[in-house]
């Protein structure tokens, strides 16, 4: 049995987006794969009784497929160092691991576990974080929740269930709403839940690669890169509601307008290098300050006297970086970031982003 890392998935999504119904395909499902999966226990919707035996002394059930099913009762760190034991003394068998959280959890403190812990980090790599997001009652959830916004915000992948219950209007002004509060993530619509496995797994959602997956016309802010023009007034992002657009791209869902989102994104691009020891102070800074309020931050960075990409990417205070590929004969060489959080201060991180380049 290869004693390569084992793969991890954080599972997160609104009371009855499908989050069930997905774990149950995950374990009955015959593709071959032996899966752990780990319920944070704090729990409304359990999977069904017929599946899992809650009662008995025993944590883990083996599953006629070879999967295998855990209930936390203490915490997540113990849980996984023990799986982990057990898979190495041969006593369990299992590929990966998927992590749910119940209902209005937090991913992030989960997420942080991989990184913080040594143990843990030695024996897992947090592949993804999945968010399920219920078509049909999204809007009243994460107008009325700040944990639904920030399970969005937190997302690798987001899978929207239940969208055949509203009207394609609907399911587009959602679309265009999770996208401003998290341009990074591809969003799907899913069944109730019936997600292939593909979709799920392998995502590389945490790997520090030098792609920025987010779409390019995001970066475009309106027409006018905001980080050169700081005297101008940033009316515009009031009435607007911190929505940005490609030049000529209309926003055109004009009732999205009342959601004004304490999860929101942005991104900040530049073609001038930065200045690497200005940058670490200033990101350092910023991580210790507002740490708790971002969720989700990566870049690929153009930096001054180095002919390789920096690619940096963080959870709440977690950041971590490495050098990536070379710049390629030719490629344009710039620095892209996106940051993702609660209430952020725009103007103080672009400012302060800009007083970093050479």
């Amino acid at each position: 049995m290869s004693q390569g890392l084992i793969p991890a998935t954080i599972l997160t999504g609104f009371l009855g987006s499908g989050k069930t119904t997905l774990l149950k395909r995950v374990l009955t499902e015959a593709h071959g794969q032996k899966i752990a999966v780990i319920e944070n226990e704090f729990g409304e919707e359990n999977i069904d009784s017929d599946i899992l035996v809650t009662d008995t002394e025993e944590q883990i059930i083996q599953m006629s497929n070879g999967c295998v099913c855990c209930t936390i009762r203490e915490d997540l760190r113990t849980t996984l160092s023990e799986l982990a034991a057990k898979r190495r003394k041969g006593e369990l068998n299992f590929d990966r691991v998927v992590i749910e959280t119940t209902g209005l959890a937090d991913p992030g403190p989960v997420a942080q576990t991989f990184f913080m812990d040594d143990e843990i980090a030695e024996s897992y790599l947090l592949d993804s974080i999945l968010t399920l997001v219920d078509a049909k009652h999204a809007d009243t959830q994460l107008d009325t929740r700040q944990e639904a916004r920030r399970q969005i915000g937190f997302a690798d992948q987001i899978f929207i269930s239940k969208s055949d219950l509203v009207d394609a209007g609907a399911v587009d002004a959602l679309k265009h709403r999770i996208k401003h509060m998290n341009p990074r993530a591809p969003q799907q619509q899913v069944n109730f839940g019936e997600v292939p496995i593909a979709s799920v797994f392998d995502l590389k959602g945490f790997n520090l690669n030098a792609k920025l997956e987010i779409d390019p016309d995001f970066l475009t802010e309106d027409g006018h890169d905001h980080h050169h023009h700081h005297g101008h007034d940033h009316g515009h992002e009031h009435g607007h509601e911190g929505h940005d657009h490609a030049p000529g791209e209309a926003c055109n869902h004009p009732h999205h307008h009342a959601h004004d989102d304490d999860v929101k994104s942005f991104a900040f691009k530049s073609e001038r290098a930065f200045h690497a020891a200005k940058l670490e102070d200033f990101l350092g800074s910023i991580v210790q300050v507002y740490g708790p309020k971002m969720l989700r931050y990566k870049g690929v960075l153009f930096m001054k006297g180095s002919d390789r990409k920096v690619v940096f990417q963080g959870v709440h205070q977690l950041m971590g970086s490495d050098l990536g590929p070379k710049w390629m004969p030719g490629e344009k060489k710039q620095s892209k970031l996106v940051f993702i959080g609660v209430d952020l201060p725009r103007d103080i991180l672009l400012q302060g982003l800009e007083g970093c380049l050479v």
